[in-house]
């Protein structure tokens, strides 16, 4: 039930302002031969290679072009790899630490939070109504993608129907860094709401580390114990790290 996926590198210091911004173009609106040629290049091996042909920071600068169409982009890819990382990180960053980046305005922003949106959806798509056990790769993929980039702590509830089907996908809660305030009998009513026989509780550790805390456990078992009364079944538990998830299921605490 567990998936394994490469640790991400740790986001370096922010650069200054000025360092990040891009180089505009001269009067007239019309970009340098050279930055166009080099955008026209990007484009083309993007169309004959895909994602997988291109580094970070190329594929960052063929969003860029669409955000900022008359600069050159490069040193502003560049940067925002600089202060989070990678492609996921700048992309899910929070829209007020992508500011503090110089060259980085509302435009930038919304095409980001865009991409965003989109990568929740489609793989939000690839596990509705859909057993759980045929489908358990794409729900964790689907948990990483909205959650593990998370700056705060949030609770997601997966609840299921008689057949293991999931029929809804529902943020219960959001809170700090470190905690999140959890009503165990608002999570059972919303399924009885639901008419759902079983549920999934999701919850991301924005330090990365993914081992249950005494918080975390004493939750687990007052939501289960809240659910059996109502004849609802807790499958898991999963808590989303930075790189991998843990099961509580599959660590023996369920």
């Amino acid at each position: 039930m567990m998936s394994r996926r490469s640790a991400f590198s740790d986001a370096a210091p922010s650069l200054f302002a000025h360092d990040a911004a891009p180089v505009a173009a001269p009067a007239g609106g019309r970009l340098p031969s050279y930055i166009a040629d080099h955008r026209q290049r990007l484009r083309e091996r993007f169309r004959d290679g895909g994602a997988a042909a291109m580094p970070d920071y190329e594929l960052l600068e063929l969003v860029l072009f669409r955000s900022i169409p008359r600069r050159d982009v490069k040193p502003l890819a560049r940067a925002l790899l600089d202060v989070f990382g990678d492609f996921n990180r700048v992309i899910t960053a929070p829209p007020e630490r992508l500011r503090e980046v110089g060259g980085i305005g509302d435009a930038v922003v919304t095409d980001f939070k865009i991409l965003e949106a989109a990568a929740q959806r489609m793989a939000r798509a690839r596990i509705m109504q859909r057993p759980v056990i045929s489908s358990w790769d794409a729900i964790l993929d689907y948990c990483h993608t909205a959650m593990a980039h998370r700056e705060t702590e949030q609770v997601r509830v997966l609840f299921l129907d008689r057949r293991n089907r999931l029929i809804a996908d529902e943020e219960q809660a959001s809170g700090t860094v470190d905690h999140v305030p959890v009503y165990p009998r608002e999570i059972a009513k919303r399924a009885l709401e639901l008419n759902a026989s079983a549920l999934i509780l999701v919850h991301n550790h924005p330090s990365g580390d993914p081992s249950p805390s005494t918080a975390d456990i004493d939750m687990t078992e007052r939501i289960r114990a809240a659910c059996e009364v109502l004849g609802i079944t807790l499958h898991d538990h999963l808590i989303i790290g930075k790189s991998r998830e843990l099961s509580f299921r599959a660590e023996g605490y369920l």
